[in-house]
Formats: C-alpha cells, structure tokens, sequence
C-alpha cells in the first residue's frame, strides 16, 4: 500500500500565511468602505449595495470598461500570434539557444514605471528616437495630444514589454515536443503548415492557455506604463478602469464608490479568466 508523505506542506505553510493575511485583510478593508459611508471623524453609516448601483449606472465605469476590453483584444491579437511566430523562428539547438533566449528575458525584467518612462522619453518629439523621427519623416505624430497617436505608443510599448513572455512560454512547449513526431511527419511529406497545424499547435496547448490568461489580466489590469506614459490622456482616451479607479480613490477620495468599483473590477477579471480557461480547456479536450 502506498503511503503519501504531506511534511512538504508544513515547509510551505509560512509563506501561505503571510499571502492569506496580505491579501485577506486587505480585501476585508476593500469589502467595509464597499457598504460604508462616512462623513469623517471615523464616523462609518450602512450603505448596502447603494455604491455597487452608482458604480454600474455610470456612464464613466463603462467607458473604462470599453477602454480595457478594447485594449486587451488588440493586445491579445497581436502579442499571441506573434510571440508563436517569433518561438517557431527561434533555433533548438546550439550557441544561439541562450542568446536567444536572454535576448528575449531582458524586457520582462524592466520594472513597469521605468518601461513607461523610457517610452514616454522615446515618443518625445525634440528628443526621442521614435517621435523625432516620425517627425523627420514628415508624419504628424504626438502622443501627448493626439488620441491615436496615445494608443499606438501605448500598444507599442506593451508589445515591446510582454510578447517575450509568449515567445519563452511557446519556445518551452516546443522544445518539448519529442522528435519522432517530426520524423514522422518528414517521412509521411507534410508541409510546413501542416506540421504546425496538427504538431506544434496541439502541443502549445496548454503554455498558450497559461500565455494567454496571463496576457488577458496583465493587460486588464494595466495600470503604471500608460500612467507613467500618457497619464490617461488625452482628455480620458487611455484612462483605463486601474487608472480611473485610483482617481475615484485618491484624487477625489470617493472610497466608498472606489471600494465598490475594485470588487466588481475584480469580479469581472476573475469571471472572464474563468471563460478563458473553460473555453480553452474545452477546446483542447476535444481536439485530443
């Protein structure tokens, strides 16, 4: 009979401790000030789900909302794509393995505040590489007032920043595909697509899934590059909902309709990731 040693989880308990009490009671704040007013003094009223209403009837959150989603689908059908092209492109075997794959490591490690300030320098029209040229080139470009011209730099900039995490995840299921496959598919004469197609794509399934839950809320929960960049300008054309939501809080100290408005955020993230998932997960069910 097989017995099963869980000493293991004792060695993990501590640092499960310390995740529960950071992330508890700070949702526990979130969910008080969520059905609370006050007039000041610490002085707290019952509002119910008076703030959950005045969020949801707001034309402001949808706004935001439309914002997000819009730049999670380009986000999403630019960096995936792309980051198989790149992964399918990268070499298997030899010297250029590590290059490669440093290469494509050195962005991820940038912190997001210092990745906006490097953009918001290179798209300046005096002194940046990318505005000063397009300048040259006699094209109109400025993302501080043009609306446009703010969501191509910023999608440019998470381009840049996170397609190498889709490359690293789609490079790992590759390599991990055994070589009789592609000694098969040699012998039987299949063309390149069709490797791809019933080969390398069925066996990215799961690191695509794991990519693209993790682009879908890295780029839904957006908040310090386009911050940093264009400070939700021009006007509100990049405030997505993590930028409007720290101006309800701390610029006009709205907490109670801030509080509400971070668990529905948080609600929506946690119900879309699930569709992404099931869908995927579905998916891929199928196909094997």
């Amino acid at each position: 009979m097989k017995t099963w040693n869980n000493k293991a989880w004792f060695m993990v308990l501590p640092v499960l401790a310390l995740v529960a009490f950071s992330a508890v009671i700070p949702l526990m704040t979130v969910v008080n000030y969520s059905v609370q007013d006050t007039f000041g003094n610490n002085v707290f009223f019952w509002a119910g789900t008076e703030w959950f209403e005045e969020v949801l009837a707001s034309d402001r959150f949808w706004a935001a909302m439309g914002r997000n989603l819009a730049f999670s689908a380009i986000i999403l059908a630019i960096e995936v794509p792309l980051g198989i092209f790149i992964a399918l492109n990268m070499p298997r075997r030899g010297w250029g393995v590590p290059v490669c794959l440093v290469f494509m490591a050195l962005p991820l490690l940038i912190p997001f505040n210092v990745v906006g300030t490097i953009w918001q320098v290179f798209g300046r029209i005096d002194i940046g590489l990318l505005g000063r040229g397009l300048y040259a080139l006699g094209l109109d470009y400025n993302y501080v007032n043009d609306p446009i011209d703010a969501w191509v730099t910023i999608i440019l900039m998470d381009v840049w920043h996170w397609t190498s995490l889709v490359v690293l995840l789609c490079y790992a299921g590759l390599v991990s595909i055994p070589d009789a496959y592609y000694q098969a598919a040699k012998i039987d004469g299949a063309s390149r697509w069709a490797v791809f197609r019933y080969i390398q794509l069925p066996k990215m399934h799961r690191v695509l899934l794991i990519a693209i839950l993790l682009r879908f809320m890295d780029s839904f929960m957006i908040y310090t590059e386009p911050f940093v960049l264009t400070g939700g300008g021009p006007g509100n054309t990049t405030t997505f909902l993590s930028i409007d939501l720290v101006k309800l809080a701390i610029g006009e100290f709205n907490l109670g309709e801030a509080a509400a408005m971070s668990i529905i955020y948080f609600l929506i993230i946690l119900l879309m990731s699930w569709v992404f998932y099931t869908v995927m997960t579905n998916y891929g069910t199928e196909k094997g």
